[in-house]
């Protein structure tokens, strides 16, 4: 991923002839969401990000299909949901970096932990886009 963004911020700063870092901050921000959308995306409809093939894990929907564009795309919307809670409390509330650290990582933790109570012990967003995690054969098991 931090060459994904790497190259994505380069072509934003080039494009957009940025010349300080917090120029156009929001503009960039924004367009990485959508190059990270575009990402994950298309290595879910494939089956496996390049970290997934790493860790020999797959994602399939329900039926065990490869995942549809519409469906991976509601995935990775719906993966916010790992952040967004805090990050909307961070405007309104005016809190300080180790406030907004300190939020994001109990937000974090009991999201994974709510894993633990799914049936199938599927993370929320994994349930809701009809997703599932399964591991994947290797390279080896394949051509046994």
């Amino acid at each position: 991923m931090f060459g994904v963004a790497f190259v994505a911020a380069y072509l934003f700063g080039t494009l957009s002839q940025t010349r300080n870092a917090l120029d156009n901050r929001h503009a960039l921000q924004a367009f990485l969401f959508v190059v990270f959308g575009i990402y994950f995306t298309w290595f879910w409809a494939k089956g496996q990000t390049l970290a997934m093939k790493t860790w020999h894990i797959t994602v399939v929907d329900r039926a065990g299909r490869r995942l549809t564009q519409p469906r991976a795309l509601l995935r990775y919307f719906l993966s916010w949901l790992w952040f967004l809670p805090a990050l909307a409390l961070l405007a309104p509330f005016s809190l300080s970096t180790a406030e907004f650290m300190l939020l994001l990582t109990g937000w974090v933790a009991v999201w994974a932990l709510l894993s633990r109570f799914h049936p199938q012990q599927q993370f929320l967003h994994d349930a809701l886009a009809g997703t599932r995690l399964v591991t994947a054969p290797d390279a080896a098991t394949r051509k046994a």
